[in-house]
């Protein structure tokens, strides 16, 4: 969850960069909301702010994020290319360890400050010193300069694909350091401002209340006003998925974020009302504990591994999942169809009684946190508690608010942990190393690798990846499909499902595209009032 509480995800994506990869949308001429509205309005169902520091954002604010701040470059995820953004041009040396990037001409912040290249290597210091969120993706800059306003080189340490780390959804913001005109910018922006170029600014944020964030356009924004646009954004947080689908009904709100399997039949069967299923590259993921506990034998690991009813949980989820294959989603570099997860309760049973446990052993109680209010991950709580008790394992399955399952995986106290941790997780940018960089690399004290797995080996085939992606993307290939075969091997984790964004919005609205490299990001300036 990348402290991104519930990773239930997916994106919308601007006129600027057609980035789509959607199948079955359906739309109707009729409308629920007058086509005259100038407001979107957005309902997520979790709590919208976490950060609003654009250095260590790392939250579910990557919804506002995106439209209130911009990178230098985009992903494409139909075409699988970086597409510009703040920057129109970048080239790589042969050894791939200096990147030159141009950038856009009358580009201003909402500071009214131009964004120049000196604002670009302000922004991408702070972000690296302060070393929160995801800024481990610039770890292979040396140095930056601005030899001119236009201008941007990186120096780099190794070779890593910076065009590619350009276009993350976390820590990749272009942002005005001086916005709070000498006063501390964490400080300042923690209480509702922003610092960014993008075509939306924060008008008001009301922590804690049902219309959190309220954004407005930037008048002044490169991009230009003329034609169809939202003027004003509204996030609406609305935690019931039934309640969400009955405001969309009502045109009280033009969007939501997610809705049931059986709401979301009922969608694409409404007048008025459109949907898209996209594949993203969202998977959710049971760590297992491997220092500690019952789960430090790799028998009981490989037991629970096999016992999950894989089919069984993307069924009941009607359409939303598809079964993984590793860690790594299909559409990524480092994909490996050849690991196919199945239940297999004779292997799961061998397993345990290799450990002294199941039938006739030992008896054992295993102990799982889940996100509290994610029917999708309940549900498999409830499959695995079942399969689990045909083995004679009982499962304490304890649903949790984020934070607290947050502090109870990360406490110093051992005997606090759990066994199991449920939690979903996206790339940064659309690149695999973000899973394995953090899921899997050691780290003292844990912090995302909540199976607090060390292996110096893996480690070491981690720590090359960003070099062999710049270089061999092919040695890249061969060293994630190693790396996913040793976490197969040691039974660090189940891969559960990747998730299928399944999107419902107004059909007074248009211009919408779902890209699962921004997750749950609604790109509003590519959108507008007006119907499909």
């Amino acid at each position: 969850m990348k402290l991104r509480r519930m990773r239930i995800a997916g994106a919308v994506l601007t006129a600027l960069v057609a980035l789509t990869v959607v199948s079955g949308c359906t739309g109707h001429a009729s409308s629920t909301t007058s086509a005259s509205s100038s407001t979107f309005v957005y309902a997520p169902n979790l709590d919208v702010v976490t950060d609003w520091d654009p250095a260590t954002s790392y939250s579910n604010e990557i919804r506002v994020m995106g439209n209130v701040y911009e990178t230098l470059t985009r992903y494409n995820t139909t075409t699988k290319k970086v597409e510009p953004l703040l920057a129109t041009s970048w080239k790589s040396s042969d050894d791939g360890r200096t990147w030159t990037f141009t950038l856009r001409d009358g580009v201003k912040f909402h500071s009214g400050r131009t964004l120049d290249a000196t604002a670009v290597k302000e922004s991408i210091e702070r972000t690296q010193k302060l070393a929160g969120g995801a800024a481990y993706i610039w770890e292979s800059v040396d140095a930056i300069s601005a030899p001119d306003p236009h201008t941007v080189v990186f120096t780099l340490k190794y070779p890593a694909p910076i065009d590619l780390i350009s276009s993350s959804a976390y820590a990749a913001y272009v942002y005005d350091v001086n916005a709070g005109a000498g006063a501390d910018l964490k400080q300042w922006v923690a209480t509702g401002k922003d610092a960014g170029s993008g075509p939306y600014t924060v008008k008001k944020w009301a922590k804690g209340q049902e219309v959190e964030v309220t954004l407005s356009a930037f008048d002044r924004y490169w991009g230009g006003w003329k034609g169809s646009h939202y003027k004003s954004v509204e996030y609406r947080v609305t935690p019931d998925l039934t309640t969400a689908w009955q405001l969309l009904q009502s045109g009280d709100v033009q969007m939501v974020e997610r809705l049931t399997p059986q709401l979301f039949d009922q969608a694409k069967h409404t007048t008025g009302i459109s949907t898209s299923s996209t594949p993203s590259f969202q998977n959710l993921i049971a760590f297992f504990n491997t220092a500690d506990g019952p789960m430090a034998d790799p028998n009981v690991r490989k037991a629970v591994r096999d016992a999950i009813d894989y089919h069984g949980l993307v069924s009941s989820l009607g359409g939303a999942a598809t079964v993984a294959h590793g860690v790594v989603p299909e559409g990524l570099l480092g994909y490996d169809d050849k690991i196919a997860p199945r239940q297999d309760l004779a292997a799961a049973k061998a397993e345990l009684q290799k450990a002294g446990y199941g039938p006739g052993g030992k008896p054992l109680t295993l102990t799982m946190t889940y996100a509290q209010g994610d029917s999708d991950q309940q549900q498999f709580a409830t499959l695995l508690s079942s399969s689990l008790q045909q083995l004679g394992v009982t499962l304490q399955a304890q649903p949790l608010q984020w934070n607290a399952q947050w502090d109870k995986g990360k406490s110093d106290d051992h005997a606090q942990r759990q066994d199991i941790f449920l939690m979903y997780w996206y790339p940064d940018y659309a690149d695999p190393y973000s899973w394995f960089v953090n899921l899997y690399h050691s780290a003292d004290p844990a912090y995302f690798n909540m199976a607090y797995w060390n292996s110096p080996a893996a480690d070491t085939l981690i720590d090359g990846l960003p070099a062999l992606t710049a270089t061999d993307r092919g040695a890249a290939q061969k060293s994630y499909e190693q790396l996913q075969q040793m976490v197969q091997d040691d039974a660090v984790s189940a891969v559960l499902y990747v998730q299928t964004y399944q999107r419902a919005w107004s059909g007074t609205v248009k211009g919408y595209a779902d890209n699962p490299a921004y997750p749950n990001v609604p790109f509003v300036y590519g959108m507008g009032p007006g119907g499909n």
